[in-house]
């Protein structure tokens, strides 16, 4: 028995430990984070992570820490860092080879399923470690939240919940928006919400420690508003609007600021699309209330942006360059460790993109154009679906401007990204262009956008 605990045990990765270097944990997580925000990684990389792989707790680092710890270390290879080769980790891998049974949770089939899709959820040992964790709380979110084939729920809900089941609930919520980030809303909504009911029924579970309880209220109130958005970006704002309510309440009993201020960002993010101004400015500023308490300058700057919409469907230009001015000063502070996580995607693009929206509705199509030329160009590649979005926003202001021929060749990029992007809101802004240029119909360019849009309008 002692000599196959031995054997068993893990073994440290001294490795990864002299690549950390002087730093302590918290300081080599925080610097690990930072490289993940610089290549639009989702981490949420802490001292724990960070004494787990060099325990050698963690043997395989997942595809998102990966791409990080290389972006860190040029040159070096997994195995430079310490790491055993992915097939021989524990994992969809090297089931996949019959080198491992499935878990207990698992039946043959679902392991033969789960995998059908590589970049939803990875194959490694504490993925496979979160995967049978929340599905064995009586559903089975985290296949669900990797949106490929997933069982049906267990019976109850679980009596217990422990730090496996918090990290689990965090772990779909950075696998809906990845998967948002590459593909849009429309074809993930209905089964996220089958992750979403779970991590609500694990508020009820019993909890020992008071920052589990913490985690759980945490990342089920972000879960509800990544649900949300992807209501919000199909169209279903009432749907959107339920979730969002639902988010800010779990945010008010938990005490929790930061899920206050995401909650009132979304919020007004859906009253402005839902024509409603005067509640976006309204959200925005409870947003800023509640986000003043944080830290961030960048959070700041995007609520400032959210208001700034909401003066500018209200037709205030005073208020809406007041706004505007003041979301340029706050992003130029720069990104700090007080930023959230889920705002990775914030950058210069969506500054120029969002800035672009605010000069549309005030009718200035010539500087809406150019906000949203520049955020097409500035946009990281990684968000197909923020880049569609730009592009179709370009197409709009320009038809609006009066320039069909790069209103319809801006239209017709945008109808390339919908091949691998599905979002209602974007279909439904190139369906006013197609409006706006139907008087041009006669123009070659123009008449080519048309007919394209058509076919891909049947098809869709």
């Amino acid at each position: 028995m002692a000599s196959h605990s031995a054997s068993s045990s893990p073994r440290p990765n001294t490795a990864f430990r002299e690549l950390r270097g002087q730093r302590s944990p918290g300081e080599f997580a925080a610097a690990v984070r930072r490289a993940a925000r610089e290549i639009g990684e989702h981490v949420s990389c802490d001292a724990r992570y960070v004494g787990r792989v060099e325990s050698g707790e963690i043997r395989c680092p997942n595809y998102a820490y990966e791409r990080v710890f290389r972006h860190m270390f040029p040159g070096l290879e997994p195995a430079d860092m310490g790491f055993a080769p992915r097939e021989a980790v524990r994992g969809r891998g090297a089931r996949k080879q019959g080198s491992a049974p499935p878990g207990p949770s698992e039946s043959p089939a679902e392991s033969r399923t789960s995998g059908a899709v590589d970049d939803t959820f990875d194959s490694t040992e504490e993925s496979d470690v979160l995967r049978r964790a929340f599905m064995t709380t009586g559903t089975a979110a985290v296949a669900v939240a990797s949106l490929g084939p997933a069982p049906a729920a267990l019976a109850s809900p679980p009596r217990h919940a422990g730090a496996a089941e918090a990290a689990a609930v965090e772990q779909a919520v950075r696998r809906i928006r990845l998967l948002d980030d590459r593909h849009g809303a429309d074809g993930l909504y209905r089964r996220a919400t089958r992750p979403l009911k779970a991590a609500y029924e694990l508020l009820d579970a019993q909890t020992r420690r008071r920052s589990v309880a913490d985690r759980l209220h945490a990342g089920a109130g972000e879960l509800a508003i990544s649900v949300g958005w992807l209501a919000h970006d199909s169209g279903r704002f009432s749907d959107a609007r339920s979730h969002y309510a639902e988010a800010l309440a779990t945010a008010r009993v938990a005490g929790d600021p930061a899920l206050e201020a995401h909650a009132f960002c979304n919020t007004a993010f859906l009253a402005r699309d839902a024509g409603r101004p005067r509640e976006a400015v309204r959200a925005a500023q409870a947003a800023q209330r509640a986000g003043q308490r944080l830290g961030s300058a960048r959070l700041l700057s995007l609520l400032a942006l959210r208001e700034a919409g909401g003066w500018a469907l209200l037709e205030d230009r005073a208020a809406t360059e007041e706004a505007l001015l003041r979301a340029r000063a706050l992003f130029d502070r720069g990104t700090c460790e007080a930023d959230p996580e889920w705002m990775s995607f914030f950058g210069e693009a969506e500054l120029e993109g969002l800035e672009s929206q605010c000069w549309s509705a005030l009718g200035d199509w010539r500087r809406a154009a150019e906000h949203a030329e520049r955020a097409v160009g500035l946009q990281d590649p990684h968000f197909a679906r923020n880049t569609a979005l730009y592009t179709a926003q370009l197409a709009g202001d320009l038809a609006r401007g009066g320039a069909p021929d790069e209103a319809a060749a801006a239209g017709g990029r945008a109808l390339s990204l919908l091949g691998q992007v599905r979002s209602a809101r974007i279909r439904g802004m190139l369906s006013a262009t197609t409006q706006l240029l139907g008087r041009h119909a006669a123009n070659p360019a123009v008449a080519s956008f048309l007919a394209r849009h058509r076919m891909a309008a049947r098809s869709a």
